[in-house]
């Protein structure tokens, strides 16, 4: 089933661990400059002709053309009435764990006494306007209504629209589900678009979609590519790739739920990549066991296999957990679990990962639905050097200096002496100006 890589003779310089480890395990190939060139025409045509270029676009990737590109509030109230209960009861303990967890990380205006008469305020301001992404493709990512809105909303964001791709079989609309999700949070500004055309709308404006400050949310290639090309028009969250999981585990962790918790990342899509980290023969060979008793049985099956078997899943052999930690610590993945015998010391010498789960009872599903965390996390090793969604993306930070001549005064001379030693005199007028009468 997957294939096994064995790096426990691999031992790079202290200085070379992340680069050695991250090369050592493959992802999936991607080439997001090549399907740049696909959504660039796309993009400009957005920007050329507004609506018409985004239906026209709809037509041609999603296979319909919906009546208007705004989805009727009407839609959203009657997708909100039709909802199972124990769907609304599920969604509605999602928004209620990650407002929670969401209150906690939001950052508060400070203000500091630098000197005597002189303040500099560190002011807190939600973006005025945000676009966020919901895909369809292959499965209604109702819950990434849920990990975009609520961080947004709580952040105070006053502007907050909604795309998800049209759907044939529901009369060019969203998912009703996702439509449900939406009348559960109060946005009524939702769009029948998918793909690069969406995000284009959200960044130049089409129609009744004002443009955003920042777009988010996860998607295909596409997406991905068509971020990229407008980033600098309009903030991004990330360039999210093929979504992966990577487990640190060792001879005592439960066979079944390894396997359970691959085969879960690997039903995302082909592409997904699921890596076990084991310094344990043993518990690999319990671990294929088990992946070919649960996939039997999976819904998906031709997909999980298609992704535990591509290059971008192994199962990596190391010599201990040491190495393991610096294995994941290279591979930067997007979401990682630890299930060892000591599993909270090692989750707490991780650096680079999306998001931990530690413990054995603690499954990447549980982040992905309820467990009060984002789950829009950096892929393809960008957790090296980028978060997850939160609060602090939908808001701005902006100082606010305040000086009353005596503080002024104080400080002056140095502003020229500087304003001087930099050949930019007329910097040092603008103090002494006001220094000298």
């Amino acid at each position: 089933m997957m294939r096994r890589l064995d790096l426990t003779n691999l031992q790079p310089a202290e200085h070379d661990l992340q680069r050695v480890y991250g090369a050592a395990v493959p992802r999936a190939e991607v080439d997001v400059e090549q399907a740049m060139a696909a959504v660039r025409p796309i993009c400009e045509d957005v920007r050329s002709r507004g609506v018409e270029a985004v239906l026209d676009a709809g037509e041609r990737f999603d296979g319909v053309r919906p009546a208007e590109l705004r989805v009727p509030t009407a839609a959203i109230a009657a997708a909100l009435a039709d909802l199972a209960p124990d769907i609304r009861a599920g969604l509605e303990e999602s928004i209620r764990r990650l407002r929670h967890t969401s209150q906690a990380e939001l950052e508060h205006t400070l203000v500091t006494d630098v000197a005597p008469g002189a303040t500099v305020e560190r002011r807190i301001v939600p973006m005025q306007r945000v676009g966020l992404y919901v895909p369809g493709g292959l499965a209604p990512l109702v819950s990434t209504v849920i990990m975009n809105a609520v961080p947004a909303q709580v952040a105070g964001v006053p502007g907050i629209a909604l795309a998800s791709p049209p759907n044939a079989e529901f009369g060019g609309l969203p998912h009703p589900t996702i439509l449900a999700a939406c009348g559960l949070l109060g946005i009524d500004e939702v769009y029948s678009v998918g793909g690069a055309q969406a995000l284009a709308m959200f960044a130049y404006g089409a129609g009744e979609c004002r443009p955003v400050n920042l777009i988010t949310g996860p998607g295909n290639i596409y997406v991905a590519a068509a971020k990229r090309y407008l980033q600098g028009t309009v903030s991004i969250d990330s360039e999210a790739g093929p979504t992966e999981i990577a487990i640190i585990a060792d001879d005592t962790a439960d066979a079944g739920f390894v396997a359970a918790d691959l085969i879960s990342q690997a039903e995302h899509d082909p592409m997904a990549a699921s890596v076990l980290i084991t310094d344990s023969a043993a518990l690999a060979d319990a671990v294929d066991t088990a992946l070919d008793d649960q996939i039997g049985s999976a819904k998906h099956a031709e997909r999980i296999r298609t992704a535990l078997e591509g290059r971008q899943s192994a199962t990596v052999l190391v010599r201990d957990i040491d190495q393991a930690v610096q294995v994941a610590n290279g591979y930067a993945a997007e979401h990682l679990e630890v299930q060892t015998a000591d599993s909270a010391a090692v989750a707490a010498r991780i650096v680079n990962a999306g998001a931990i789960f530690v413990g054995p009872h603690t499954p990447v599903s549980l982040g992905d639905y309820a467990a009060g965390s984002n789950h829009v996390l950096p892929t393809a090793g960008c957790a090296c050097h980028s978060s997850g969604l939160s609060v602090r993306a939908f808001c701005k930070n902006m100082h606010v200096v305040t000086y009353d001549e005596a503080a002024l005064r104080e400080v002056g001379g140095h502003v020229v002496t500087l304003a001087e030693a930099e050949n930019l005199p007329s910097h040092g007028a603008a103090v002494s100006i006001r220094t000298s009468r």
